[in-house]
């Protein structure tokens, strides 16, 4: 018997080449309030996960070290579910700040199908935006 048993994401941790730029998009435009600053880790909160954020340019001097030590892309990108979906306010919003939309469309996630957009963070990290489940006889098709 599996003695794992997940039930949700807990927090991703990026390595970030500027954090002003980091911190600026996803406590003030994808609004997660900050949690936690320790040790040059900055955490922010995303719903019931966390996302954390480590400077890439002092990750190997700095108090707080991660456990790779490679500064390579190791991620294609992460999702965070929406409470709603209005894409067009979405995207209009997101102009505000010019950030565009890098692909969109109908796409399954771990609630099932359901409309998403693709957006990028300061360092190119994708970052999906993920709506709200369809009804259940929808996620047959």
């Amino acid at each position: 018997m599996n003695p794992i048993h997940i039930k949700k994401l807990d927090h991703i941790v990026l390595l970030v080449s500027n954090i002003a730029k980091s911190i600026h998009f996803y406590r003030d435009i994808l609004g997660c309030p900050e949690a936690r600053v320790s040790k040059g880790l900055f955490q922010y909160q995303a719903g019931d996960s966390m996302i954390d954020l480590v400077v890439t340019e002092h990750k190997q001097n700095a108090p707080y070290k991660t456990q790779s030590s490679q500064i390579d892309r190791n991620v294609d990108h992460f999702a965070l579910t929406l409470s709603d979906f209005n894409k067009e306010a979405i995207i209009a919003y997101l102009k505000k700040f010019g950030i565009r939309i890098e692909r969109s469309g109908r796409r399954f996630g771990a609630q099932g199908y359901g409309p998403s957009v693709y957006i990028k963070d300061p360092d190119g990290n994708f970052v999906e935006l993920k709506g709200p489940p369809e009804e259940k006889e929808k996620n047959n098709n």
